[in-house]
């Protein structure tokens, strides 16, 4: 068996032995790296089965039963493991880091509702709508590419855009992009709200939009949208 198939050097993780971390003691900051970390290590296991041609569901055994002798099966058991404790471990991650963020706008709400006070009088504050820029956090991708005359095209969305939500999916939990594509498949024929971040043509400012993408077949190109979308 070619040497070329063999596992890469993976670093360790929290759940790949001795004590576990407690990951809810990590600051927000410790959380997001941490979140990196664990992505680029499931995207380096991902090529370890992608090399032997198998997938977590794959079967390792022949139609009548016997192990397979063109795989690592040694290899393919382990990582598979490696990979069902990153996952659990990305999903704590995901949690403390929403439930993070939604304590940091709730503090902000309460400091916004009392202002300064006169003669020992709560005076209200002014409380000013948030932008999507703030609500949303940093965008998670970017369009690469739109095609003419796509379901894209015709909902304006422009190459060089920044997406900072598609429907309910956000920098929180878009998964490397696997929940807009779950949103795409589920909203064919349906408008889908897409909040965008596109830089004016001198590309000093940006101006923050809400456009509707109705994904679609049969609209005379490949896919449901017309556009090719690189996480960021």
């Amino acid at each position: 068996m070619d040497d070329n198939i063999h596992a890469p050097t993976v670093a360790s993780g929290p759940a790949s032995g001795g004590a576990p971390r407690d990951l809810s003691k990590l600051s927000m900051p410790d959380l997001m790296q941490e979140k990196e970390r664990i992505e680029a290590e499931l995207s380096a296991l991902s090529s370890v089965l992608q090399s032997h041609g198998v997938r977590m569901t794959s079967s390792l055994t022949t139609f009548d039963g016997f192990p397979r002798d063109d795989i690592d099966i040694a290899q393919v058991r382990t990582t598979r493991v490696r990979i069902i404790h990153l996952r659990n471990d990305h999903k704590e991650v995901m949690r403390l880091i929403e439930k993070g963020v939604h304590a940091h706008f709730a503090n902000l709400q309460n400091t916004q509702a009392t202002g300064p006070t006169t003669n020992g009088t709560d005076v209200p504050a002014v409380v000013q709508s948030t932008t999507n820029s703030t609500t949303l956090g940093t965008p998670f991708a970017k369009v690469n590419s739109v095609v003419p005359d796509s379901p894209a095209a015709q909902a304006g969305l422009k190459a060089g855009d920044a997406i900072r939500s598609f429907g309910d999916v956000n920098w929180l939990n878009h998964e490397r992009l696997s929940k807009v594509a779950q949103v795409v498949q589920q909203n064919e024929g349906r408008p889908v709200s897409v909040k965008v971040s596109r830089k004016n043509e001198t590309g000093s400012d940006t101006t923050e939009l809400d456009i509707q993408l109705t994904p679609r077949q049969n609209w005379g190109g490949r896919g449901m949208l017309g556009c090719h979308l690189v996480p960021l």
